[in-house]
């Protein structure tokens, strides 16, 4: 069987054909840094188990499902780089 993929199609290889390996090893160096940070500072399970999906859930489904289809890290870039210029310009014909 052979496929034919126009020239304009944008391959992007996904892990399971959902997440991008680039947003994966995102989200396991966020959940990593969270697992630690949890670990330190208590004790009772009940409330790491809380906490990490508090922090680390909503994360996971943004890079699954994203804005338009971006990948999280472009979308961290794009806030990155409003945070730092804010400016609005507004142009006038």
């Amino acid at each position: 069987m052979k496929f034919i993929f126009p020239q304009n199609y944008n391959f992007k290889n996904k892990l399971f054909g959902i997440i991008e390996y680039s947003s994966l090893i995102l989200n396991i160096i966020w959940d990593l840094f969270v697992f630690l940070l949890i670990n330190l500072f208590f004790k009772n399970n009940n409330i790491k188990i809380f906490i990490f999906i508090i922090f680390c859930f909503p994360i996971f489904l943004f890079s699954i499902i994203g804005f338009n289809h971006e990948n999280i890290l472009n979308i961290f870039i794009y806030l990155f780089k409003y945070i730092k210029n804010n400016k609005l310009y507004f142009y006038s014909k």
